[in-house]
């Protein structure tokens, strides 16, 4: 796979940075690149037809998400994906962080704010969902877009870092990888109770609804990552019964016992 983008002004680069990054992170979303798996830039440069420079922009990006880590003199190399008490901790951490962003940003709305996110809960509810990031990349976009456009509006630049820090939503659903949208029903109407409350202008409910919408999420979660778990235990159990030995299966590589 190449990608290549002619001429050579900032804009330029910045917009195959993002091509790059977004391939990585399709490459990540599938399992493609597993848990400890190094990511080389040289060699990721060769194979997409780039320079070393918008690889190591992306890995940059993706290392502040904690979906990559960096070690002195060795690189890259993917990051295990969440246990459960790390899925619970950020979850709570989204719980404390985004329904202060709702109260703050129904403070600050105007109609073009409130019809970016009319526009974005109608994408999340027309989108795909299938099995595989390909499948529900549009939904996930829709998704992350709803809750950055209310992190945006909050207007505190230091709760946005932190926001941008936890990367709620690609390691929720690196996790799931191979199940697609499980809840899209549910997000969808929760984003609309969001949406409802910060047209009314009363924080209060916005903060309310932010705060029902995340435990809703966490909740899900839960439940899809015992799904997940139990899914990968039993093909475990399987496998050692025909053939007398373990091996990793699936999802649940690296989740505890």
């Amino acid at each position: 796979m190449e990608i290549g983008i002619s001429g050579g002004s900032c804009v330029q680069r910045s917009i195959l940075a993002d091509q790059v990054y977004k391939e990585i992170l399709a490459r990540l979303m599938d399992g493609e690149l597993k848990s400890g798996d190094p990511v080389s830039i040289d060699g990721t440069a060769r194979e997409l037809g780039v320079s070393p420079t918008p690889v190591r922009e992306a890995l940059a990006r993706l290392e502040s998400t904690g979906l990559v880590v960096r070690a002195a003199l060795r690189g890259y190399r993917v990051a295990p994906l969440l246990t459960h008490e790390e899925l619970l901790d950020l979850m709570d951490a989204r719980l404390l962080i985004e329904p202060y962003n709702a109260e703050l940003a129904c403070g600050r709305a105007d109609p073009p704010f409130l019809e970016a996110l009319e526009r974005s809960i109608e994408d999340h509810r027309d989108a795909p969902n299938g099995p595989h990031f390909s499948d529900y990349r549009s939904y996930w976009e829709a998704d992350e877009r709803f809750h950055r456009l209310i992190a945006e509006q909050a207007g505190n630049k230091f709760v946005l870092r932190a926001y941008e820090s936890l990367g709620g939503h690609v390691h929720r659903f690196r996790l799931f990888g191979g199940l697609g949208v499980q809840d899209a029903r549910s997000a969808t109407e929760e984003h609309t109770q969001i949406l409802q409350a910060l047209r009314r202008g009363d924080a209060g409910a916005a903060r309310i609804a932010m705060a029902g919408h995340i435990c809703g999420v966490r909740e899900r979660a839960m439940d899809e990552y015992e799904r997940t778990d139990r899914n990968a235990r039993n093909a475990t159990a399987r496998y050692v019964r025909r053939h007398g030995t373990a091996r990793q299966a699936g999802p649940a590589q690296g989740l505890p016992s």
